[in-house]
């Protein structure tokens, strides 16, 4: 069996150790170099954008969409048959109440007028001789020249003269009536459509037959739009449940090419039930159309309140964060740390947000820079003036948000 050389153990072990010592070294080496290096500086705090919230007087807004319609429409159908002998307007154009529309032929009721005034003539005579003779009977029954049955003949032949001649003025009203009748006036004042049957033409009488054109009312006129049930609750305590107090409630709208609500009017009611199956509740409102800009039929962006101006906490809407379905925004206090800080929000007003509760007049929170921040980070607060955020967020135009 082999054994190991004295001599090479020994330089086994030289190297060895040369090789820890050459370690040792190093080591010392790193640990000097690490202990002369500096302590790596921490970041200095994030700078965001700082405003305080406001508190304003406002009041809250509701957008709907509605329809114009015309207060009053009526559909002209003619009351005797006839043939139209003339038509009278313009299509489109705006006629007063009793402006003649469309004439039927007349002479046909003329005709029919003069002989019920003839039987009416008739009648007269008859009336006016049976009376006669009844004076004359009563003369001789008080002589008794003549029996009490032909006294009886002559009263009973004056009652029926007088029948007669009752029917016979009833004639002459109607023949009147179908007269006048041929003369197709407007029975409101409006804008009229186009004639739907020409001059030429034999029209019958009754509901049933074709219009011959339609008359709608022009100023006032109603704008229709329905309101959702909590919407309707929360009007109902200004007035809205039984229509009480309905003159409270502003109410405007503004056309498809309009900017913003700049026709005014005023609620006129709500309707007596909720549509179970929209849950909706029918609001109509009035307004004023002097320059005939409203036309029936129109699209129209309908703004109401149901509450009078109150005071409330602003903020700008860029301020709010979202953590699932909670709203939130971070409230830097006096240390310039930053608190989660859990909010409330309602409608937007004039390009900013309300905030129900959460917050307080004057508490700092950030607005730009949300993104860069974490609850209890240290901030370098750059103080901005609410309403200048929104300025320079360059909103729209008033907007209510439900």
């Amino acid at each position: 069996m082999k054994t190991s050389s004295p001599l090479l153990s020994k330089k086994n072990v030289v190297i060895a150790i040369g090789v820890l010592i050459v370690l040792a070294a190093g080591g010392l080496t790193l640990n000097s170099r690490a202990a002369k290096s500096p302590a790596a500086s921490a970041p200095p705090p994030a700078s965001v954008s700082v405003a305080k919230a406001l508190e304003k007087s406002v009041t809250e807004w509701d957008d709907f969409s509605g329809r114009v319609e015309a207060i009053e429409r009526v559909e002209i159908r003619p009351r005797v048959a006839g043939t139209i002998d003339a038509v009278h307007f313009q299509e489109g154009q705006l006629v007063k109440k009793g402006s003649l529309l469309f004439t039927i032929d007349p002479r046909p009721y003329q005709a029919e007028l003069a002989r019920a005034s003839a039987t009416q003539a008739g009648a007269q005579a008859s009336l006016a001789l049976a009376k006669t003779e009844l004076d004359r009977s009563r003369r001789l029954i008080d002589e008794h020249a003549i029996a009490q049955s032909e006294l009886d003949q002559r009263n009973n032949a004056v009652l029926e003269a007088d029948a007669n001649l009752k029917a016979a003025q009833a004639a002459v009203q109607t023949a009147k009536l179908n007269l006048e009748y041929t003369s197709i006036t407007a029975p409101v004042s409006g804008r009229v459509s186009r004639a739907e049957i020409t001059v030429g033409n034999l029209v019958g009488a009754g509901a049933n037959t074709p219009a011959l054109t339609t008359v709608v009312s022009v100023s006032p006129v109603y704008v229709n739009f329905e309101v959702d049930e909590q919407t309707y609750i929360r009007y109902a305590a200004n007035g809205a449940a039984g229509n009480s107090g309905i003159s409270r409630l502003p109410v405007s709208i503004g056309l498809a090419n309009e900017q913003g609500y700049p026709h005014q009017g005023r609620i006129k009611s709500f309707d007596n039930r909720l549509d179970t199956a929209s849950g909706t509740m029918r609001v109509r409102a009035e307004f004023d159309n002097d320059n005939g800009l409203l036309t029936p039929g129109m699209f129209a962006r309908v703004r109401t309140g149901g509450s009078a101006a109150e005071t409330v906490v602003l903020i700008d809407d860029k301020a709010v964060g979202t953590d699932q379905d909670k709203k939130y925004v971070m409230v830097v206090n006096s240390d310039n740390k930053v608190n989660y800080r859990p909010v409330a929000l309602g409608p937007m007003v004039d390009g900013m947000r309300i905030v129900r509760s959460g917050l307080n007049k004057d508490e700092r929170i950030v607005v730009n820079g949300l993104q860069r921040i974490r609850p209890n980070d240290v901030v370098t607060p750059v103080m901005i003036s609410m309403d200048t955020s929104v300025a320079l967020g360059k909103p729209s135009a008033t907007v209510a948000m439900k």
